[in-house]
Order: C-alpha cells, then structure tokens, then sequence
C-alpha cells in the first residue's frame, strides 16, 4: 500500500464521509461544524449507521468514547456492536444516541471537588471536528467529557472553548481592519522529544517501571559531551522502530514529518505538519500511546519523562503556535515588507502584551513535578518567561513606538564558503534556542512545556491570553477615527508598558536571571510556586471573561494539579526508599563484607595491605550515611502523608521531602561509583544510555 492510501486509512475523515454518506446529509453536517449548530437526530442516526458500516467492513466490533479527563493521558471504555434479536441471535447497531452521548463513571476522575465518590452520572459528548477513528480494533469517537451538572471534567471541553474565543475575537478584529474572513483557527506543530531503552534494562530498574524516570544513578564515562548523538545516523533498530511508528501515525492521519537523533544519547525526537490545535492535541495524545506501543514491538521502552537521567538532556515538547485564517492566510507571516504590515504588527503587539501580562499561567501551565527536574537545565530555558523577536523586529516596534524611521540593515548573503553551493538570503531573525517564547519566523515556538505532558493545557492558556488582548484591541480600533494612528499608538503603549518581556540574549545565563529581577519578570521557580497562582482573582476573570472556565472549573483545576505533584513526589519518595532498603544497601553490605574478608584472607596468608580495609571502611561509612539519610527521608514523608494533599502539603515536599530524596540519592550514587558492577543490584546510566545499539 502506498503512503497516498495508507494515510488516514483508518479515520473517518471528510473524503470517507463525503463519499460515504447522503450528499444532502454531509452538507449539512459540514454546516453544522462550521456554525456550530446542533445535528438533528436523523442526521446523527445517518452518520451512526455509516460509520459503524465502515468500521465493521475494517473488522471493528467495538465502538468507544475517546476522551481527555485532568489525568493527563486518554481514556475509553469499550461497548460492542451487537444487539439482541427475539430468535436468540444478534445484528449490529450503532445509533446517533450512541455517537452523540456516553454515560462513563464520573467518580473515579479527578474532579477537584467537582464530584463526590457517590455523585458518579457523568457525559460524554462527540466533538465532530474531530475524526473518528479507528485504534486496536476499536471505533474510537474524540468527545468532551463533563459532570452531571454540566462542568468540564476534561482537557478538551476548554480547549474548544478557548479556540471558540480566539476565533471570535481576531475575526472581529480582521473586519475592522477591512480583512474579510469568516473564521480563525490557531493551529500548533508539537514537537515531540523521547528516549528508547532496551526492555532488558527497564525490566530491572524499579524507578524507571514507578516514576518513568531513574531516581538513582552516577554520571556514566561517556554521555553527551561529544554531541555526537544529535543528528547522527540512527541505528538500524531504531530506523525500523520510526519506519513503523511513522506507518501506525499515518494510518491514524497524523502528520508525522520529522524524525532525527536528539542530543542525549537515546533520545530521538518526533515532529509533526501543524494542525488545527484540537485534531493536534488529539493526535499528539495518540503519538504518545502509539510511541510506547511500537517500542514494545522491537523490545524497547518508550520514556516521555521530562528528565529520565541526570547530568544529560531532558525531553520537551516545544509547542509552535500560530493563527490561521480559513483563507489560509497565516497572521504571524510577516510577508514581504515587515515594516510596512501594520496587521502583521499589530499581532506581535497583541503578543507581546499577553505574554507579560499572564506570565504566571504561561509558567504554570508547563508546571509539573517531571518539568522541575527539566527546566533551568542545560537543554531547558529557565523559569522565568521571556520571549525573542530578533533584533530586527525588535527594532522595528521600537522605530514605531518611539516614533522615527526604522532604518533596516543592509541586506547581505550568507556566504558558506564551498563555490558548488549557493548563496542564501540572511534571515532577519536568527533562531534563540534559550527563549521559553520565541518568535521563529511566521510563528511562536513555546519551548518550555515538558514532553509527558498533553498540549491541551498549555493551547488553552494561549488561546485565552490571546483572545483577551486581541479582544481588548479590537475594542480600542473600533471607536478609532484614524485606525492607522490608533495601531501605531497600541504598539508604541505595548513596548513602553511590556517590552520588559523582550530578550534576544542567552537565557541560559546568570547575567539574565538577574536582568529579569531588575526588570520585574516573575521567577516562579517550582511547581509549587506556580500552581496557586491559577485561582488568582485576575485569572479567575480572565478565563470567565472569554467563556473558556467557570470559577469552580478554575479553582478545581488548581486543586487537582497540587494533589497531582504530591502524589507524584510521593510515589518517588516510596520508590527510592523501596530500592534503596531492597537493593542499594543489601548490595553495598555484600560488597563490604566481600572487601573485609578478602582483606583477612591477604592477612592470614603474609601479604601486608591496607587497600582492601580501607575500601571496606569507605564502604561501610557510605552505609551508614545511606542508612541515616533513609531513615530522614522515611521520617519526612511519614510527616507528608499526615498534611495531606494540599497546598501545604505541596510545600513540604518540595522543601522537605524532595531535598531528602536528593541527599538520599548522592549518598547512593557515591556507592555506586565505589562497589564492583557485579555487586550493583541494577543497571547503571552507561548500560542503560547505550542499550539500545544494533
């Protein structure tokens, strides 16, 4: 089969349903997308039965509601086909009800409050924007997910609202600025990072088969100080893994475009053809499930943990975000003439200002317990929010503000020194690969959420921020005289009040973080910093001002993902404490009793050494150290668990527990580095980084 009939084989995608279904029906349907009508229940009973017809020729029994609840990962429950007839036997149904609605147990999701264990009747509602499709054998319909009372209990249910507001807004500000266009859709391109291990290695580290990551482990001989991984030819496993992890996507209609070694050493990266943000949520959501499911096929295991090993890169997963007309015209494209595109301008301003204004949800929105490890490191930007435009742009909005000439440089070739090779135009922006937001050319590439984590979250922030400063625009130019005067006033207030969030340097550095305290930026450094900022006051209206979360849906948002983060830290807290008491002190004691005796055995036979002694006694000091800093670690989380959940539960792990687990950690690490490999319980970072080799 070729890639033309292998891609999106298994949607139901809009050739299967305008060659499938009543031509009268699919122009409706499409109608009721594009206006956000209600389907009547005919035309839901049409669409039903096609369906199920299609799926059934492809060998499918079960249908599913596919939905996103604030676990972070996809559910489903599966219902089959069949229905009883009065001889004893069965024919296969599927009505529009069915489609439409589906009555899951709303009880056993997070909820924040929202549902008692007892308050269990939630729904499950088909988002017909996005295909239906076909996954394990299984019809699986994308839906939103709520409570009895109608709260959103999902990921999804938000993010259509937040694109519902974007939409309205910019399309309400293209008309007053004369541009005709019936609908804008934000659309994202997740870049996907990951690492491939042997199953031989996860299989023996507890940590890695708990947390996702390891929790213990000494800096190997070799790690990435070559930086010969990144971009390097791939090995034949892996080339055969992503051949077929490609193949699985493109049946699924996942625009899978990119794949290449990352830095670290078994770490690969995953890049897709942007999308509307919706259907690129949902595929992202199936990437990750299909990532794992295909490495198990070729004995490997798929980690998508921000931070799976220490002193190496960690795995992100940058979101490029831009708006699109229905005309397809990109907004962020700044055509020909930058400086002569006041519409052009006019969205980076918007920009600007809802980056510096909502810092705190742009932060929060990429915070969690894996994303702490990962961010400020060496691959990471840092805490604090920035964002990079490049000199030139800068400097333009700059000219315009304060009110000169922008005087552009002169434009030069790149010259690169082979004469077979032609010069290339010189880009007016070079690419800042430490800015958290970074304007990459006719798009933002948000670099700072973690690679575990679903898009949905974040595109809901970006979606709102924006929505908000574009609504605000739109109603300044809408009781202007002189529009052209109004906009070059709008950019000249956005960089006198935020040009603050602009910076063009190394994020990286120290000389920044200080810069940013100067200039008043927020450095929200953990989780826990971050979270309850959610239910501030000015988020609370922010998101009820554009219709995209209810007070309550807000304020449970935020006690879901600090329950979250103590609940994650705990399991690593355990887990440590489970290898270390099982595995790393057993060990250490083998080898020690291993050195004494060996020493003795020199001593009885004439051979004067103090070699072997002294190791045991270096042994047996970081055994007793081990021995302490398990019983401290032990002590604080026992004291953890008695707080609770909370916010000051959060607290004290991260500034109790989480420092414990460090000191733990050091202390066992350090015995790595001094008891014989055959003695160590578990595979160390080098067998681990370079399992994967054939």
């Amino acid at each position: 089969m070729g890639i033309n009939e292998l891609f999106g084989s298994m949607v139901f995608n809009d050739a299967v349903m305008r060659e499938k279904l009543p031509a009268s029906t699919y122009r409706e349907f499409k109608k009721c997308c594009a206006e956000g009508k209600s389907l009547t229940l005919d035309m839901a009973n049409t669409i039903a039965t096609t369906m199920k017809d299609w799926a059934i020729e492809k060998g499918v029994t079960h249908f599913t509601h596919w939905f996103q609840p604030m676990t972070g990962i996809t559910a489903e429950k599966h219902d089959s086909f069949i229905a009883p007839t009065t001889n004893g036997g069965v024919i296969m149904e599927f009505s529009g009800k069915e489609l439409i609605k589906g009555e899951p147990d709303a009880s056993s999701f997070p909820s924040g409050g929202l549902r008692a264990t007892f308050e269990a009747r939630g729904y499950t509602a088909w988002d017909p924007t996005s295909y239906a499709f076909i996954k394990d054998g299984v019809l699986c319909i994308p839906t939103a997910f709520c409570s009895y009372n109608g709260e959103a209990l999902d990921k999804k249910t938000p993010l259509l609202r937040s694109m519902e507001a974007i939409d309205k807004q910019t399309t309400r500000l293209l008309r007053i600025l004369g541009r005709k266009t019936e609908h804008v859709y934000p659309c994202v391109g997740p870049e996907q990072e990951y690492f491939l291990i042997d199953n031989s290695v996860f299989d023996k580290r507890k940590d890695l088969q708990y947390t996702g990551r390891t929790l213990f482990g000494a800096k190997p001989p070799k790690g990435q100080e070559l930086d010969d991984h990144y971009f390097g030819a791939i090995t034949p496993r892996v080339v055969k893994y992503m051949k077929d992890l490609d193949e699985e996507l493109w049946r699924l209609g996942i625009f899978a475009k990119t794949k290449h070694n990352e830095v670290a050493p078994a770490q690969h990266e995953l890049a897709p053809i942007f999308t509307t943000t919706n259907i690129a949520c949902d595929h992202n959501q199936l990437t990750m499930e299909i990532m794992k499911k295909v490495a198990y096929r070729y004995g490997m295991t798929c980690l998508l943990h921000e931070k799976p090993f220490a002193g190496v890169n960690g795995s992100g997963k940058h979101n490029n975000f831009s708006l699109t007309t229905n005309f397809g015209h990109n907004l962020f494209d700044p055509g020909k003439s930058v400086e002569g595109s006041a519409q052009f301008l006019l969205f980076i301003a918007a920009m600007v200002s809802a980056v510096d204004k909502h810092q705190d949800l742009l932060r929060l929105c990429v915070a969690t317990a894996g994303n702490d490890n990962r961010l400020g490191a060496s691959e990471a930007p840092p805490a604090i929010i920035s964002m990079y435009l490049g000199d030139e742009l800068t400097g333009i909005l700059q000219a315009v503000a304060d009110g000169r000439t922008y005087s552009k440089r002169a434009k030069c070739n790149v010259e690169i020194g082979v004469h077979v090779l032609p010069k290339f135009a010189m880009d007016t922006a070079d690419r800042n690969r430490t800015s958290p937001f970074a304007f990459t050319g006719n798009k933002f590439e948000f670099r700072m959420p973690g690679s575990s984590q679903s898009i949905a979250g974040i595109n809901i922030v970006l979606n709102t921020i924006v929505a908000d400063e574009i609504q605000g625009i739109a109603d300044i130019l809408e009781k202007a005289e002189d529009k052209n005067k109004a906009i070059t006033e709008i950019i000249a207030k956005t960089m006198k009040e935020h040009g603050r969030i602009i910076f063009n340097g190394n994020n990286y550095s120290d000389e920044w973080v200080a810069e940013a305290e100067k200039r008043g930026l927020l450095n929200l450094k953990s989780t826990v910093d971050a979270l309850p900022r959610l239910s501030s006051d000015e988020n609370i209206a922010l998101f009820g001002r554009q219709k995209v979360l209810s007070e309550t849906e807000v304020r449970s948002r935020t006690e879901i993902l600090i329950e979250e983060y103590c609940k994650l830290e705990n399991i690593e807290a355990m887990t440590m404490l489970d290898m270390a008491k099982k595995e790393i002190l057993p060990a250490v004691s083998k080898y020690t009793k291993h050195l004494a005796e060996t020493a003795l055995e020199l001593r009885d036979l004439g051979i004067k050494t103090t070699t072997q002694a002294k190791q045991a006694q270096k042994l047996a000091s970081l055994y007793e150290a081990g021995f302490e800093d398990v019983q401290a670690l032990e002590k604080v989380v026992t004291e953890a668990h008695i707080l609770g959940m909370d916010l000051k539960a959060a607290r004290y792990y991260r500034d109790s527990v989480v420092p414990a687990m460090a000191r733990l950690r050091a202390t066992c690490d350090e015995c790595e580095m001094n008891v014989a490999e055959k003695y160590w319980p578990f595979p160390t970072y080098g067998e681990i980084l370079y399992s994967v080799r054939d």
